[in-house]
């Protein structure tokens, strides 16, 4: 597969986690307070975050880039960081962590059915979900220890989806010409189907971040159309460059 530009998406990541140590963990000592439902959310959330991500990095491995081997794995370290942080903010809550959860088996299964293209295209569609529920996360309390922990990982989760973007654009190109629309079709209808899912399993929870289930799922639907057009070849004149200072699209 033609994929350019890894070598800066490596650099991103290498930056990213840099920073990180540099600006250390949240302040654990403060305690959070959440309504049960919102706790709910976020137990399950932290299940989807959790993993060791092998069966995307073999395949990585396997598509012959080894920038884009290793760009996948910083990736998973940081949605496994995302899941140390979602735990250390249940315990800060006094609330314990789910040993799994249907929605995350069924999401996992899923992804290993096809090769690399199709492991992508699931993984963007619980990034694009997340995208919207952790800025939810963010702006939906009032307790300090939530919002700082929500703001980290929907700063990573920004990057996350531009990066699939690149690689699924890549992907994609190699697909006839006539197919290419089709696949992004069906796949903003999947991606509906799941955020319907979500808004009922996560309604309650929603509501009291201030989002509503219509609302909730009219936002992850809109942001989609920016994903669809970055992964669509021709790439548009705003798909992120392999330069280590390009500003990526911003997704919501």
């Amino acid at each position: 597969m033609r994929t350019d530009g890894f070598a800066g998406w490596t650099r991103r990541f290498e930056a990213e986690r840099e920073r990180r140590r540099a600006q250390g963990d949240p302040d654990w000592s403060r305690k959070a307070t959440l309504h049960p439902a919102v706790w709910a959310g976020i137990q399950r959330f932290q299940v989807g975050e959790d993993g060791d991500g092998a069966n995307l990095v073999g395949k990585a491995d396997q598509a012959g880039d080894a920038d884009y081997a290793q760009a996948v794995r910083l990736f998973v370290a940081e949605e496994q960081n995302h899941a140390r942080l979602l735990a250390r903010l249940l315990a800060a809550g006094g609330v314990p962590t789910l040993t799994g959860h249907w929605s995350d088996t069924v999401f996992v299964r899923l992804r290993r059915l096809m090769g690399l293209r199709m492991e992508l295209l699931v993984l963007m569609i619980a990034e694009v979900v997340a995208l919207r529920y952790y800025r939810a996360l963010r702006d939906g309390t009032d307790d300090p220890l939530t919002t700082d922990v929500a703001e980290r990982i929907l700063s990573d989760e920004q990057r996350h989806v531009p990066f699939h973007c690149e690689r699924l654009h890549a992907s994609l190109a190699e697909l006839p010409r006539a197919v290419r629309r089709p696949v992004m079709a069906l796949w903003r209808l999947l991606l509906l189907a799941v955020c319907l899912v979500v808004a009922i399993d996560h309604g309650p929870a929603l509501r009291r971040l201030g989002v509503g289930r219509p609302r909730f799922v009219n936002d992850v639907m809109a942001s989609s159309r920016t994903v669809v057009s970055a992964v669509l070849p021709p790439r548009p004149a705003a798909h992120p460059d392999a330069s280590p200072d390009a500003q990526p699209v911003r997704f919501r």
